[in-house]
């Protein structure tokens, strides 16, 4: 059994792009899964802000008798909705992750690196999902709160990964930069990690709880914040120390652009930083600015990924044409 061919049809043509697999539609379900982390990591972001982080007290349910929202004289409605509408885009995220692992399954030639992570994705996205089980029985415990934030950017990475690997073959890892530049880009990425944990802290200890009886880190506010800024002090001039090395070294342009990349969202990330901390914290601007911190760690990783290279996918596959459907 072979899957369609009719390629007018749009469902069929969807249904292709994982069931039989090019390695283009295998890169855009890996990208379709980093969009899709960043995402509920933002709307995550929107349940806290809008005080809705015990809008369902219970987990797996949502209220002690029901799964779903259901009218309590002790809570509100909209925050129930609003608390049930984020766990539901867990399934999602889910069904994305679940497309990667078929895609991954049903290339030809198959590429055991590629279903490694891409099965890396539904296993995260369900230990995610237990974790926010542990999110609701703690009461919104800072620690758990910032660890469910900080597990979707590892799953960010994961996914980052396979759309990477997913466009290049199998052979050893070229360097396309001088090796202490490829230190370097190293060094980025591990200091830019270390500005995601201080901005979990520093949301640990400021306002937008999730709910009135959440606690809160026991940090001065003013000190975690100044702490979080020299972080993104050092994160900007390592950005720019790595821009100025591979201008210098003539690194390849695609390179210098994933740089030029980063650089501009680190400027966009800390002009709202500013404002959201001269402002007294917004709602509107915390969820921004976790958008911005996803796009930071995604620019982070896309950087990494720019200084090197591997043998062309097309001599790995030269065998069998990538366009060439699975049969079942």
């Amino acid at each position: 059994m072979k899957p369609s061919t009719d390629r007018s049809n749009v469902l069929v043509r969807a249904l292709n792009t994982f069931w039989a697999p090019t390695a283009r539609s295998m890169r855009g379900w890996a990208l379709a899964s980093v969009v899709a982390n960043a995402g509920i990591a933002v709307t995550g972001a929107g349940v806290r802000v809008t005080g809705s982080g015990l809008g369902c007290p219970t987990w797996p349910r949502c209220t002690p008798d029901s799964f779903v929202p259901i009218a309590h004289p002790e809570m509100s409605m909209l925050t129930m909705l609003i608390e049930f509408g984020n766990r539901l885009l867990t399934f999602l995220v889910l069904a994305v992750g679940a497309a990667c692992v078929l895609a991954a399954l049903r290339l030809v030639p198959r590429r055991r690196v590629l279903v490694r992570l891409a099965l890396l994705q539904p296993a995260g996205v369900l230990a995610q999902a237990l974790w926010g089980g542990l999110v609701v029985r703690s009461a919104l415990s800072p620690f758990t709160v910032g660890m469910h934030f900080l597990i979707s950017m590892a799953l960010i990475a994961a996914c980052w990964m396979l759309y990477a690997r997913a466009g290049e073959g199998d052979g050893p890892a070229v360097r396309i930069a001088h090796r202490d530049v490829r230190r370097l880009g190293y060094a980025l990425l591990a200091a830019t990690a270390v500005l995601l944990v201080a901005g979990v802290v520093v949301s640990g200890t400021g306002p937008h709880s999730g709910d009135a009886i959440a606690s809160r880190f026991d940090f001065d506010i003013e000190a975690v914040a100044r702490l979080h800024a020299d972080i993104v002090y050092l994160v900007v001039g390592l950005t720019f120390a790595l821009l100025f090395a591979l201008h210098v070294t003539g690194a390849p342009r695609a390179a210098v652009r994933a740089v030029l990349g980063l650089f501009a969202v680190e400027l966009a990330q800390g002009v709202l930083g500013y404002t959201q901390y001269f402002l007294a914290v917004p709602a509107a601007l915390v969820l921004l600015h976790v958008l911005g911190a996803s796009l930071v760690w995604i620019a982070a990783l896309r950087v990494v990924t720019s200084l090197r290279t591997r043998d062309p996918l097309e001599s790995a596959a030269a065998a069998v044409p990538a366009e060439a459907p699975a049969a079942v």
